[in-house]
């Protein structure tokens, strides 16, 4: 299974370079094409997993104003 994060940036954020740094942290790699980012699960994660995972992403984005959607298929 793969999470897919697309994020929308704002001028009077954070440089996308930065969001991607910190993404990293939590296992996110960039990508290219209908989506930015890309978290590649080891196993088919329980919803609460996913939710967890959205938890951190919220957590380290705190603060750089910016926008994102994530999807677990």
């Amino acid at each position: 299974m793969k999470s897919y994060l697309l994020v929308n940036f704002s001028s009077d954020g954070a440089k996308p370079s930065d969001v991607a740094n910190r993404l990293a942290l939590v296992g996110f790699k960039p990508t290219h094409g209908n989506y930015d980012f890309i978290y590649d699960w080891d196993h088919e994660p329980s919803t609460d997993e996913a939710i967890v995972l959205a938890d951190k992403i919220h957590n380290i984005m705190r603060g750089f104003d910016i926008l994102y959607k994530m999807e677990t298929i």
